[in-house]
């Protein structure tokens, strides 16, 4: 199963994957504010969570990796570039398994120097993080992001995965919930047709304000949802 759920403050997709034949869970990208929700939908399915990832170091949310951690006694597990207090390292080529499923841990830097996007070939399915978006993509001026670095990542990284596969990603602020990799080769407005070159300089055009809670979730997640003082 792979089910995605959502917080609406800030627009962030949590992701449940479970495999329901020995009943274990993972959760992807939790979000601290919905941690009851999140425990809640485990006692209901009747599943014990096993794992929880986080694709890079959020500056818009505070993860719940952490206090998950302290209540349910699972793994955490995140980029070895970015939160040093996860269980688990991860690295480019890593897999894990959750059950009868593998997942496949593809480094997908650029948003983030640490960012990792999590293939299930089972499920012809990726989970992008912030990386690749519906129709978009994370931007690349903060927490070492690097836009040329991001270009590259979604086309040796993302875009040579089959057409077919879906597209789950970390945010969305229009209403949509997947794609797929065939659909953002032609589609995506910021990415399809384009040079690296060209989109460099459309992510450099952008001038954004800075994440709302950037100086608070930054520290926090590199603590796994803590603020580092408590840990």
């Amino acid at each position: 199963m792979l089910r995605q759920l959502f917080d609406a403050t800030s627009s962030t997709y949590t992701y449940l994957l479970a495999d329901f034949d020995v009943k274990i869970a993972a959760l992807v990208d939790p979000v601290i504010e919905q941690i009851e929700r999140d425990l809640q939908l485990l006692r209901e399915l009747d599943l014990t969570l096993t794992l929880v990832i986080d694709t890079h170091v959020h500056a818009d949310h505070v993860t719940a990796a952490g206090a998950l951690r302290e209540r349910t006694g699972t793994t955490t597990a995140a980029s070895a570039l970015g939160a040093p207090c996860a269980d688990r390292m991860l690295a480019h080529g890593d897999k894990l398994t959750l059950g009868a499923f593998t997942i496949e841990v593809l480094a997908t830097p650029g948003h983030t120097d640490d960012h990792i996007s999590l293939y299930i070939p089972a499920k012809a399915a990726v989970l992008t993080g912030d990386t690749l978006l519906v129709r978009g993509c994370g931007r690349t001026d903060f927490q070492n992001g690097d836009a040329a670095t991001l270009f590259r990542s979604v086309h040796e990284r993302l875009f040579t995965l089959p057409d077919a596969t879906r597209v789950y990603p970390g945010h969305d602020y229009k209403g949509h919930t997947v794609t797929t990799i065939g659909e953002e080769k032609r589609w995506n407005p910021r990415l399809a047709g384009k040079t690296e070159a060209e989109f460099v300089a459309l992510m450099d055009a952008l001038h954004l304000p800075p994440p709302r809670m950037l100086d608070l979730a930054v520290p926090a997640n590199r603590a796994c949802g803590r603020p580092p003082q408590s840990v």
